[in-house]
């Protein structure tokens, strides 16, 4: 059992731009403790959900923006080039937005087992919803089983002396026509989905949260403080 301590910070919507300065406020912090010698230094955990906005990781490729400033004016959309790996994504209302900010040498110090983890909390969220999701070899993210293979869940994060920010775009009852505009992940031969496009009706958003919440505490063992 880890010892870690994470506290839950449910933002709802919340501007990319804010959201994005309060995770790298959070970073910042548990950075310093750590330069401080803290072995206990709190980690906290992320929920919310942004206005429509496209975010471009620092290997991205820009030309998989589809739209120009024009049509991104047009859809109320905003566009913003980020500090997390991966490439180009979309966070809109009705997709959960989780970011992690842990310690991982208070878990594990092995990005491959954080992603991985991350990716499993998602599967079992939807699972407990009726929906089977997988991994495929190769891509990062959670994927819906089929020709095309749908993408249900994205992820990128940032990782700093083993202190992680960013995390995971989950689509709940997201409004997909918003991926036309963008490459996702910049991945031609595959599809988005959400969960309230598979069942066919609006899901909760607070048993999605609760569920996710409970599937990382399981996960990764930390107390909620």
């Amino acid at each position: 059992m880890s010892s870690a301590k994470v506290r839950l910070h449910d933002l709802g919507l919340i501007d990319y731009k804010q959201g994005w300065d309060f995770q790298e406020q959070l970073f910042n912090r548990l950075l310093l403790e750590k330069r401080g010698g803290s072995t206990t230094a709190l980690n906290h955990l992320i929920l919310c959900e942004h206005p429509h906005v496209y975010t471009l990781g620092k290997s991205g490729d820009p030309s998989n923006l589809l739209a120009d400033n024009a049509r991104l004016t047009g859809i109320d959309a905003q566009f913003y080039q980020i500090n997390r790996g991966g490439d180009i994504t979309y966070h809109g209302p009705g997709q959960l937005v989780v970011y992690p900010i842990f310690d991982l040498e208070q878990f594990f110090t092995d990005i491959h087992r954080y992603m991985r983890y991350l990716e499993e909390a998602v599967i079992k969220t939807v699972k407990s919803f009726g929906i089977t999701a997988t991994r495929i070899e190769g891509l990062t993210g959670v994927w819906l089983p089929g020709n095309p293979s749908r993408k249900i869940a994205a992820f990128g994060v940032k990782c700093s002396r083993w202190v992680t920010m960013h995390g995971i775009g989950f689509n709940v009852n997201t409004d997909l026509s918003y991926f036309n505009q963008i490459v996702p992940c910049g991945i031609t031969d595959k599809a988005v989905t959400s969960m309230a496009y598979e069942l066919g009706h609006e899901v909760s958003m607070v048993q999605v949260k609760e569920s996710m919440v409970a599937n990382l505490r399981s996960l990764f063992e930390f107390e909620l403080t």
